[in-house]
C-alpha cells in the first residue's frame, strides 16, 4: 500500500513539473504562491496573539494557513466561526 501511494505521489510531482515547464510558468508563481502562505500564517498569528475574536485560538499548521491562503481573510472568519461553533 506504501508502494502504491508512493507511486501516485512521485507521478503527480513529475506531472506537476510537466505542467510548469510546459506552459513556461517561469518561477514568478513560486513567490506568489510562498507570500500568501506567509500572509496567512501572519493573519492567523495576529488572530491569535490580540485575541480580535475573544478567547479562540486557531492553531498555525498546514490545514488552516493553506484554507486561509486560498480564501484569504474570509477564510480567518470561517476558522474562528467553526472554531465557535463547533468547540464552543
Amino acid at each position: 500500500m506504501k508502494a502504491i501511494a508512493a507511486g501516485i505521489l512521485i507521478l503527480s510531482v513529475v506531472l506537476l513539473v510537466a505542467v510548469v515547464f510546459k506552459k513556461r510558468l517561469g518561477w514568478g508563481w513560486l513567490g506568489l504562491f510562498g507570500s500568501h502562505l506567509i500572509l496567512a500564517a501572519v493573519g492567523l498569528y495576529i488572530v491569535d496573539f490580540t485575541q480580535l475574536a475573544g478567547t479562540v485560538y486557531i492553531p498555525l499548521n498546514p490545514a488552516t494557513i493553506g484554507t486561509v491562503s486560498v480564501l484569504g481573510l474570509p477564510g480567518v472568519v470561517m476558522l474562528v466561526g467553526l472554531k465557535i461553533t463547533l468547540f464552543g
